[in-house]
């Protein structure tokens, strides 16, 4: 989903909307949105487990409210939601630091079988 959004507003800034701060907004929300949700899919097909997942959630929902809000910006939303756009950053921060903590803790984040 985040893929498609990335790509269905980043068409629209370069065609629809002339240069300035509103398609400046758009594309750098397309910047972070389209290489994290690549992220997740080469995550998930890394290693498709509980850990993993949790990181990928975050991303991806990082990545959607952080470049939502830009978008929604570029709109005409009020400019008070910018205020909310650093708590998408944050949780693509977390993820990221999540995925280094998964990696790092390799196997040892499995449960034990029974």
């Amino acid at each position: 989903m985040g893929a498609i959004l990335a790509l269905t507003f980043g068409t629209f800034a370069v065609h629809g909307i002339a240069p300035g701060r509103e398609r400046d907004w758009i594309l750098i929300g397309v910047m972070f949105q389209l290489p994290h949700a690549v992220a997740v899919f080469a995550l998930l097909a890394w290693r498709d487990r509980r850990a993993v997942r949790a990181g990928a959630w975050m991303l991806a929902g990082g990545s959607f409210v952080f470049s939502g809000i830009l978008d929604a910006l570029a709109l005409g939303a009020p400019r008070a939601l910018a205020a909310l756009a650093p708590a998408g950053g944050t949780l693509m921060m977390l993820g990221w630091a999540w995925i280094a903590l998964v990696a790092l803790a390799g196997d040892r984040l499995e449960r034990p079988s029974r």
